[in-house]
């Protein structure tokens, strides 16, 4: 029997490791998913638990494998890379028309396998599990051995958002967060909560300005910048919506915001997570010049926490 209660495996952020003992593979752009194929029947899970699967019939053509469950990325793509905010138009569908799919196309690359038939392997090495995924999914996702800094050099010449190394001999391990898997990318993404909003000015006056961000410490949600730009107008739109829906009267934050921006604040519950993209972390804990890219239903807002750079 397919388990359907674990969690997916994660990396840490850090420099490219090297070596004989480490390999590989693409990071990709995506949503991260485990896969389930059990008589026949396929469950997508989503990496804070929730069933996705009607949201993505393509992966219907994973029924004709045997019993499993895969761990791996929905990605979109858009002139053979992937494409975040592509995916966006597919990510909050649970029930997508013909038409949509047609227009948005998502791909579910898998990187792992943790259960076939009625054996688990998850006290199998990468290796292993790699050589039982290839024999299952043959044109699955490659991973290399080598030269890391050529291979991360290369995703950034191809677009791509940069590697996951991960250790030869390690087992897979539901829900830890390891050093056994390293992820380096070319440009600093991090995920933080939506605790409020201000109008915007000029050309957006009355309307969303600037997303009020936040991440979890030790204290607390803690205010950690707002993000006004890389919003399409389709977007600015429905995200509007999705504020108003958890409007509330007061800041969320535990640590007070600065009063400059709690000023002009309305406040939402933290129930949102959105992705930017940002150039470093200012020295008083603040984004410098994060640009949206798009929202993260996948997550679960209490665990956003600030990633190392």
């Amino acid at each position: 029997m397919i388990p359907h209660d674990l969690s997916p495996m994660l990396a840490t952020t850090g420099p490219l490791p090297g070596g004989d003992s480490w390999a590989y593979e693409v990071k990709w752009d995506g949503v991260r998913a485990l896969v389930a194929v059990e008589d026949g029947a396929v469950r997508a899970t989503s990496r804070n638990g929730n069933d996705v699967t009607g949201g993505y019939p393509e992966l219907r053509t994973l029924t004709g494998l045997p019993d499993v469950l895969l761990d791996g990325e929905i990605v979109a793509f858009r002139d053979g890379r992937p494409d975040f905010g592509l995916l966006q138009n597919r990510m909050h569908v649970r029930s997508p028309s013909a038409a949509l799919v047609a227009a948005t196309p998502v791909a579910f690359l898998p990187f792992d396998v943790l259960h076939v038939e009625d054996s688990s392997l998850l006290s199998h090495s990468y290796e292993d599990r790699r050589a039982v995924l290839v024999d299952l999914v043959p044109d699955a996702p490659e991973r290399f051995h080598g030269d890391g800094a050529l291979l991360m050099e290369m995703t950034r010449a191809q677009g791509l958002e940069g590697l996951v190394a991960k250790r030869r001999d390690s087992t897979y391990q539901p829900g830890r967060r390891t050093d056994a898997w390293v992820k380096v990318k070319h440009v600093h993404r991090q995920s933080a909560v939506v605790g409020g909003w201000r109008e915007g000015e000029g050309g957006r006056s009355g309307q969303l300005g600037a997303l009020l961000l936040g991440v979890h410490g030790p204290d607390g949600l803690v205010f950690c910048g707002r993000v006004g730009t890389g919003f399409s107008a389709a977007t600015l739109r429905s995200t509007a919506k999705r504020l108003a829906a958890v409007a509330r009267p007061t800041s969320p934050y535990d640590v007070p915001v600065p009063p400059e921006e709690a000023r002009l604040a309305h406040w939402v519950e933290p129930e949102l997570v959105v992705d930017v993209e940002f150039t470093a972390w200012t020295s008083d804990g603040k984004l410098r010049h994060p640009s949206f890219k798009g929202f993260r239903d996948d997550l679960d807002p209490r665990e956003v926490r600030r990633e190392p750079q």
